[in-house]
């Protein structure tokens, strides 16, 4: 692929050992990020990466170890949830790609059934979903959208919903809706993704080895994929 392409940008994650990519998964969006920038710039808009950016992106080493240091709590948040069959992950803005992943990565190493969805359409379907054997996984950032994840967050307490948030803020409001919390390092919101689908990353993982599945070789994935 890299032959036949006009122009490769190489994301330096190294070699991924396990079928469910996660670091390649991350340094895409930060590529992407940078592929964003330069566009902009091409555009007239901006010179380069302005300040604030160069400087988040300087320190997201500093925030994905951060983020790495919850594991603990998510490795005892997965025993909570490991005989779970479904999960619901939400999502707003650049956060509904990231509740995708969320769920992909758990239905691929744990084989429990996870659907993604975008939180301002839970009412559309999902929340006939919701009850006290539902695990649903909120991302609330503190963006433009949190009130309305709040809201999200009012109505799956109301219907007995098991609900873990992740966040960069959490609130007095956030802890007495949440049944589980995760706090995470707060970045610029376009970076902010990146830092996000860590603790989900790890949830997954965690699931996966609680339920004695191959983290590494999950069944029916491979490497490549060769059939169309």
């Amino acid at each position: 692929m890299a032959r036949m392409a006009d122009s490769v940008f190489a994301t330096h994650a190294g070699p991924e050992i396990g079928v469910a990519s996660t670091k390649a998964f991350t340094t895409q969006l930060a590529v992407l990020f940078l592929i964003a920038a330069k566009l902009r710039e091409s555009r007239g808009r901006a010179r380069g990466l302005t300040a604030r950016e160069r400087a988040a992106l300087l320190h997201l080493p500093v925030a994905l170890q951060k983020s790495l240091g919850l594991e603990a709590k998510i490795e005892k948040q997965a025993r909570e949830f490991h005989d779970a069959r479904n999960f619901l992950f939400l999502g707003r803005g650049l956060h509904y790609p990231i509740a995708l992943e969320g769920a992909l990565k758990l239905k691929e190493i744990s084989y429990i059934h996870a659907e993604g969805y975008p939180a301002g359409e839970m009412k559309h379907g999902p929340i006939a979903l919701v009850d006290e054997n539902l695990p649903v996984v909120v991302l609330a950032p503190d963006d433009a959208w949190r009130e309305k994840t709040i809201s999200n967050l009012r109505e799956v307490k109301s219907r007995d919903g098991i609900s873990l948030v992740v966040t960069n803020r959490e609130d007095e409001e956030i802890a007495s809706l949440a049944d589980y919390s995760l706090v995470i390092p707060d970045t610029i919101p376009e970076l902010q993704p990146i830092v996000s689908i860590v603790p989900l990353q790890l949830l997954a993982y965690h699931m996966a080895v609680r339920r004695g599945c191959d983290v590494d070789q999950p069944r029916n994935l491979a490497k490549s994929v060769t059939v169309e």
